[in-house]
């Protein structure tokens, strides 16, 4: 059975799990949702996800929703099947850290950019004016995330020391932040 995932391309989230099946080689088929009225149907919230969200992912009848749940599960199931790429390594204390990282992800840098992206774009697509002192105070806490990463990248190219989840999960916002809003000072 084909793996679907229910999501968009504009989707940050989206861009996570279709990034974590391209490095496993996995195929899938991208079921694009184009509305605000498809997520929030009867159908879609019983059977695909609950808070009318996106991605969601369905694997040979099995259902899961939220991204970082998504890419673990799938990185739990499917790697090393078709790639030799690890996204989350074996070893406790490797696994551990790059835990360690999607938390600081989380918490410290999907946080401010975000809050920055959301106002320099989505507000206008939806027809409405940034707040510039929101967009502001999101950059300045991110510049202040991005010192502290100057200083746990020292001497590595990847958060880890190798690429994995932790580093994926950036690239999304990453690529928003610098491509399309023009945060490339940064």
């Amino acid at each position: 059975m084909t793996i679907k995932v229910f999501g968009h391309t504009a989707s940050t989230y989206s861009l996570v799990v279709l990034h974590v099946l391209k490095e496993l080689g996995l195929s899938y088929e991208l079921i694009q949702l184009n509305s605000f009225e498809e997520i929030k149907s009867p159908e879609y919230l019983a059977t695909k996800h609950p808070f009318g969200r996106i991605p969601s992912l369905s694997d040979d009848g099995f259902q899961i929703y939220e991204c970082r749940a998504i890419a673990r599960y799938l990185i739990n199931k499917y790697q090393g099947t078709k790639t030799s790429t690890v996204l989350i390594p074996s070893d406790v204390q490797k696994a551990a850290l790059v835990e360690q990282f999607i938390s600081v992800e989380t918490s410290y840098y999907t946080q401010h950019v975000g809050k920055l992206i959301y106002q320099l774009i989505f507000k206008k697509i939806h027809g409405s004016e940034p707040d510039l002192k929101v967009a502001n105070e999101a950059r300045e806490e991110l510049v202040k995330t991005l010192d502290v990463y100057e200083k746990l990248l020292e001497g590595k190219d990847y958060l880890t020391g190798e690429f994995s989840l932790a580093d994926l999960l950036h690239i999304p916002y990453t690529f928003f932040a610098i491509n399309v809003a023009g945060e490339g000072d940064l």
